[in-house]
């Protein structure tokens, strides 16, 4: 990043207390100023903003309403039973991971390619891999039904069952993930924020790790599904990198709408080589992902088996049960239309078209990689029961109170990195 970082303006002159100060002795000086210059970004607007915030914070108040109820009478109040025990939760964290992890995509062609116009993108890239490990933080914690036992799992206290258990690994991939782009995006704006460039040793090493980590994270969640193998749905070697691709599908299409919003709304100066960077992206991952389907889907039906029931029901319903069917075949739908879009002519310079394929796709993502492809997993189950699940209002409630507040959130950190892209 620093080889396109502009030149900054000296360093702020520190109090008259701190006159003498020592380097050091000015960073805590600094930091308070730092931490108070950043709420006051983030509070301060325009009409627009003060309307999505509030908009933001009902839906989310609205979630943690929901979210009472459940934790006051139990998980009776979804509609996720003995045989389909993940719902729509674990739906919402399977994608969410997949929106971290692709978030990445800012970062590959600016660092590995040395993509000079995309290095003060990166940054949004970072802020949108934080607020999306928040929400998939929130959808297991809800999911839990009594997240007061999470303490069962805290080493010295409970067992983390380390390195046995996936769902460990799991959980210390996505918090590292978290550090990581903490780290790195803290450093940048208060480096910005003392008017200094930023010291290549101290971000690019953990710019490079986020890469591989960003991948490791979705790996580890393909992995925890596939080692289940009671539930043969999931049992295939492309699962991994289906997720892998789907992930560089979600991230690049949320970014993408992102950057088009801050140019409009925000005034943030973005030149077409980023939009055209990730419009390519988008085109080829696309592309892959619907193979990988296909694929999927040839492989079940042409050879059978007893393994084939799971992918019978979600595609066409089995024995006058077809719940999921609507949901996958939109999903298609909107993939399909989503690659037609991203293949016409110049398609990254008609903005509306862009816009709308980017939608598509990401509501397509999420419902193949959420309800497309944890429930048909439960069903039948494994004693051959035939147990349908549809979310509740209440689920629904809380999975949008959740978003609501990991767009609220990742609002906010885009309001204090603004100023700094605009230097």
């Amino acid at each position: 990043m620093s080889s396109a970082m502009p030149q900054q303006s000296p360093e702020p002159s520190p109090p008259a207390d701190s006159a003498t100060a020592g380097p050091a002795d000015r960073h805590l000086v600094s930091y308070p100023r730092f931490l108070l210059r950043a709420v006051t970004l983030a509070t301060d607007g325009s009409p627009l903003f003060y309307g999505w915030m509030t908009l933001l914070t009902a839906f989310a108040l609205v979630g943690v309403h929901a979210w009472a109820n459940q934790v006051a009478h139990g998980m009776v109040t979804t509609h996720m039973t003995d045989q389909v025990s993940w719902g729509l939760y674990i739906a919402n964290f399977t994608f969410g991971v997949g929106l971290a992890a692709g978030a990445v995509m800012m970062v590959i062609p600016a660092y590995i390619y040395h993509d000079r116009e995309m290095h003060d993108l990166v940054l949004l890239g970072e802020l949108l891999a934080i607020a999306a490990i928040v929400v998939c933080v929130l959808f297991i914690t809800v999911d839990l039904g009594r997240p007061d036992r999470i303490w069962h799992m805290l080493p010295g206290i409970g067992r983390l069952n380390w390195p046995v258990s996936m769902l460990t690994w799991d959980m210390l991939v996505l918090n590292g993930y978290l550090a990581l782009n903490l780290h790195i995006a803290g450093y940048l704006l208060y480096m910005r924020f003392l008017g200094r460039r930023p010291n290549p040793r101290w971000y690019v090493p953990f710019v490079f790790v986020s890469i591989v980590w960003a991948i490791s994270i979705h790996t580890v969640t393909a992995f925890l599904y596939q080692g289940l193998g009671g539930r043969p749905f999931w049992n295939t070697a492309i699962l991994a990198p289906r997720f892998i691709v789907s992930a560089f599908v979600s991230g690049p299409a949320f970014v993408l709408v992102t950057l088009l919003a801050l140019r409009r709304l925000a005034g943030l100066a973005i030149g077409p080589a980023p939009v055209r960077t990730l419009t390519q992206v988008l085109r080829v991952t696309i592309l892959i992902d619907l193979f990988m389907v296909a694929s999927e889907v040839f492989t079940e039906f042409y050879a059978g088996g007893s393994h084939v029931a799971s992918a019978q029901y979600l595609y066409f319903g089995l024995h006058g049960k077809a719940a999921l069917v609507p949901w996958i075949w939109s999903a298609i739908a909107l993939n399909v239309t989503a690659a037609v879009l991203l293949l016409q002519p110049r398609v990254d310079r008609r903005h509306g078209l862009l816009v709308a394929a980017c939608v598509f796709a990401f509501a397509g993502i999420w419902i193949e990689k959420g309800m497309g492809l944890i429930v048909p997993a439960f069903i039948p189950s494994t004693l051959h029961e035939l147990v349908e699940y549809v979310p509740s209002v209440n689920e629904w409630k809380i999975t949008v109170g959740i978003w609501a507040g990991g767009l609220a959130l990742y609002s906010v950190l885009l309001k204090i990195a603004i100023p700094v892209l605009k230097r």
